[in-house]
């Protein structure tokens, strides 16, 4: 696995930081105080810390404009990378399967 998956999926590994991404992926660029609103979880300063993990990690995009700052998913960085590699097994696992039900037909039928 590639540093840039690694990193990837270290940040995704955990669940506040998942839902940060969720947020920014159904809305697109939002500032700390919208996903903090969204994210009752936990608090602004938390989130914070977690979007300076998903930055770092190259899930993210930080936009500053004055004193604010806007998020937005990387598409470019470490989720295109982590999106690949999950790409990758599963179309291995889908190859498999199809010759594996090749193979035994008859078995293919009872567990589907």
């Amino acid at each position: 696995m590639e540093q840039n998956e690694t990193l990837a999926f270290d940040a995704l590994s955990d669940r506040v930081r998942r839902r940060i991404l969720a947020a920014l992926g159904e809305d697109g660029e939002l500032s700390v105080g919208e996903i903090a609103a969204r994210i009752d979880a936990v608090g602004r300063t938390t989130v914070s810390s977690h979007l300076r993990v998903l930055r770092t990690s190259g899930l993210v995009r930080e936009r500053r404009e004055g004193r604010n700052r806007y998020y937005s998913l990387d598409t470019d960085g470490a989720v295109r990378d982590a999106f690949v590699f999950l790409q990758n097994i599963l179309r291995q696992g889908i190859t498999d399967a199809a010759a594996a039900a090749a193979d035994d037909p008859v078995g293919a039928q009872e567990t589907g």
